[in-house]
């Protein structure tokens, strides 16, 4: 599987729609995703879910207000409940000829939320235009539940995780699953030889625990990860707790990882790293809005194809 930052020829994208994601904040929030369209397409493509036809209409006048390169947009028209993509969408990995095949993991809601089948879908339907090799991913005889934003790899054979979100009872994703059942599935279907698992995530967070809103890898060999000075706040513990970790952990070849850190002192960086986390498009660096710094997307919540 590759990292965020190699070379990709398309960023995936779900034109936001699910009001409550941004409690009282929506309006401004299509504008905002049409900004990351707009840098995106100047560099590479990008794939576009929109509800349906009339939605691209809209989109479309969004789009090319904001100056958004229209021709490398290619659109989509796929009902979504939330269109998270780095979540719902593709887990695309590559072989040694550099072919791209999509790892289609059952997405049920972050193990929330009873809307999630539209999400779940999207796979499937969005691979009957691109035709792409897809596996499915299965352990002990059934399908194998799994976000992107619940691991984060260096591209190298190592992968970052959390146990709050994967072996937690709650919000609980593969009932039954240890270490070793998810030690397996990641070496089978990401070639990962090498599991980092830290403890808990951001306190109140929808996921339960996604590590992409705490600690990223930013190379091979650095990884990027939040602090919280303050004994009080409630992430105090936890995040001290994943520091230390990390600070003991090594990557594939046994060699320690660099580790730098950001402090969680702001308004915006009591959020996640995710939405600091400079996303690499084809040729140069893009960094995502926060949001106004409210709650959810991780990393443009988009994920690229490979």
């Amino acid at each position: 599987m590759p990292a965020e930052w190699e070379p990709h020829e398309a960023t995936w994208l779900g034109w936001p729609h699910e009001v409550t994601d941004w409690p009282g904040k929506f309006a401004p929030i299509p504008w905002a995703f049409a900004e990351i369209v707009r840098h995106l397409s100047q560099v590479e493509h990008v794939y576009l879910l929109v509800e349906n036809r009339a939605a691209e209409s809209r989109v479309r006048t969004i789009l090319k207000n904001s100056g958004a390169n229209l021709g490398a947009v290619d659109f989509f028209r796929l009902p979504t409940d939330r269109g998270w993509m780095r979540d719902s969408g593709p887990i695309c990995v590559r072989n040694e000829t550099g072919e791209v095949a999509y790892n289609h993991f059952t997405f049920n809601g972050w193990a929330k939320y009873s809307n999630h089948k539209k999400d779940a879908a999207v796979v499937a339907k969005a691979n009957q235009k691109l035709k792409r090799r897809v596996w499915e991913p299965v352990h002990k005889g059934g399908r194998v539940v799994l976000e992107g934003g619940s691991i984060d790899v260096n591209g190298r054979g190592t992968l970052l995780t959390t146990e709050e979100c994967l072996l937690s009872k709650e919000q609980e994703r593969n009932p039954g699953f240890r270490k070793e059942d998810y030690a397996q599935v990641f070496r089978e279907y990401f070639g990962v030889t090498n599991i980092l698992w830290l403890k808990n995530g951001i306190a109140g967070d929808d996921t339960h625990g996604h590590v992409d809103d705490l600690t990223r890898f930013v190379n091979p060999s650095t990884v990027v990860t939040i602090v919280e000075d303050n004994p009080k706040d409630a992430n105090y513990g936890a995040l001290q707790e994943n520091h230390a970790l990390l600070k003991t952990m090594k990557d594939q070849d046994g060699r320690a990882l660099r580790v730098e850190t950001l402090p969680r002192r702001s308004r915006c960086l009591r959020l996640s790293i995710s939405k600091i986390f400079a996303f690499r498009p084809a040729t140069r660096i893009f960094t995502s809005p926060t949001k106004s710094c409210s709650s959810q997307p991780s990393t443009i919540q988009a994920t690229a194809s490979r």
